[in-house]
């Protein structure tokens, strides 16, 4: 196993709660919480390597979501120079390709998934198998039946994420088989 794959899973044992940062604003809060990994949904070419230093300077793991991140495309050559010369502890990302060259470059993937009907489901459990991300995202994150499907179909630990509005959501979750759950609710994060 990969020693990220190990402060992955230790981070997400210590506190299943990840900080989902989709405002700048909220960055110091996510830092100062008692969340172990931080998943940067913000940010932009010019910043990039300063909030990911900074994440990584508080002793938190950081995620960067390329789809999220401005300025960059979403490509092999940007992948490369975000692995490369930012260096964050892994990368969240709904595309396949980038998800299998994330992983060629062991840079731990997190698969980002949007179940929105049955064929989503199926699709997405499909794509799991065949592309074996490190973790996969399931959003909307309070779908306790549909983390359960997916958690026993494929072998790879699932986060739930998207709509998690409170502890009851948060327990649901992880009795349905995930790891970890991300949100951005900040009184969410002190669960």
């Amino acid at each position: 196993m990969r020693i990220i794959e190990n402060e992955f899973y230790d981070r997400i044992r210590e506190n299943p709660v990840i900080a989902a940062v989709n405002n700048l604003k909220k960055l110091e809060k996510a830092i100062k919480s008692p969340c172990e990994i931080i998943f940067l949904l913000t940010g932009d070419i010019f910043n990039l390597q300063e909030l990911v230093n900074h994440v990584k300077a508080s002793g938190k793991s950081v995620f960067v979501h390329l789809d999220l991140i401005e300025g960059f495309s979403r490509n092999v050559c940007a992948l490369k120079y975000i692995n490369e010369i930012i260096v964050p502890n892994g990368i969240i990302t709904t595309k396949s390709s980038l998800i299998r060259t994330a992983k060629e470059m062991g840079l731990f993937s997190i698969q980002r998934l949007f179940m929105l009907d049955a064929l989503s489901l199926q699709s997405g459990i499909n794509s799991i198998k065949t592309i074996r991300p490190d973790a996969v995202e399931i959003l909307p994150g309070i779908m306790p039946r549909v983390t359960k499907t997916i958690s026993t179909e494929v072998n790879i630990p699932i986060i739930t994420g998207g709509l998690i509005s409170d502890k009851e959501d948060v327990i649901a979750s992880i009795k349905a088989g995930a790891v970890g759950i991300s949100t951005s609710k900040e009184e969410i994060w002190y669960m």
